[in-house]
């Protein structure tokens, strides 16, 4: 038995800023796909995402919520909980943000027909799902590193980009599953191998720290992912250059929107949104890099 004297419920986990914002989210979440299970409704693959990010952030903000009261997370051996949880609250940010503004924009209308019920009730979820991201971004605030004090690395600005890129890459995947028609051209297929490339290594280092693993490397950790980090950059400086021409180009395809492409399903809106998120995974790259070697800087200075 234990006999340490101490209790076994950690209590004060609640009561602190940050157990207090989980349990906001708990609120806001369970609130919010209620709502939209109870009278909102949804439709479409755009909802079924919508109402899979809450019951997902839900459920991970539990079982978070659970282990820190319980301390069962001292019992998880393989698993960095400081890595996981910073990681876990900005992934939830992100997703939260998505799902905040796809749902409002495909099933909220000021129009109240048939009921003025169904209505309400999709303004309300709108409103917990845009309070719900809120408090997922307050927690990344509250537990993000601070300079002179110990920190997790997904805690810092480093690691709170890698899971930014990481959904970026998500973002393009979707609208390349899209009609985008990368397959037409090889060079379109090279970028497609550049966004996977980046992407498996982005997941890579995110698990290794998640893990503990990144410590356990026989090469420098930092070293490694400075050295990814460049190859990342200069495989989507050529990516930013190559998607665009291939798809926009008049001599490859059209650099306005055709008249007769419906919405949703144009290849043209596909392309434009992977051209849009690869300049924006680009900065994100580049903006890694600076960070890790301003802080190298200042380290050894």
């Amino acid at each position: 038995m234990d006999n340490s004297g101490g209790p076994y419920l950690n209590v004060q986990a609640l009561w602190s800023k940050v157990g207090i914002v989980r349990l906001l989210q708990l609120l806001f979440g369970c609130t919010t796909f209620s709502l939209v299970l109870h009278k909102a409704g949804f439709s479409a693959a755009y909802g079924t995402f919508c109402v899979f990010v809450w019951c997902f952030c839900f459920a991970i903000t539990t079982l978070i919520v659970v282990c820190d009261l319980t301390r069962l997370q001292s019992c998880l051996r393989n698993l960095s909980w400081g890595n996981f949880t910073a990681a876990f609250a900005m992934l939830a940010s992100l997703m939260t943000l998505t799902a905040s503004v796809i749902y409002p924009l495909y099933f909220v209308t000021l129009n109240c027909t048939p009921d003025c019920g169904t209505r309400n009730h999709r303004l309300a979820v709108s409103i917990c799902a845009g309070l719900l991201f809120l408090v997922y971004a307050m927690e990344v605030f509250l537990t993000r590193a601070r300079p002179g004090m110990p920190c997790s690395y997904m805690a810092t600005a480093a690691g709170l980009l890698k899971v930014v890129q990481a959904f970026v890459a998500c973002i393009i995947f979707g609208a390349l599953a899209t009609e985008s028609q990368y397959k037409k051209y090889v060079a379109t297929q090279w970028c497609v191998a550049v966004y996977s490339f980046c992407f498996v290594l982005t997941v890579v280092v995110i698990i290794l720290n998640i893990t503990g693993r990144a410590v356990t490397l026989r090469c420098p950790f930092e070293h490694f992912v400075v050295i990814y980090t460049v190859v990342a950059i200069l495989m989507y400086i050529s990516a930013s250059v190559i998607w665009p021409v291939f798809c926009f180009d008049t001599k490859y395809g059209s650099p306005t929107r055709p008249s007769r492409c419906s919405w949703g399903r144009c290849p043209w809106d596909s392309q434009l949104v992977v051209t849009i998120f690869t300049h924006v995974n680009l900065l994100l790259y580049v903006a890694d890099l600076v960070y890790t070697q301003r802080l190298r800087f200042v380290t050894q200075r």
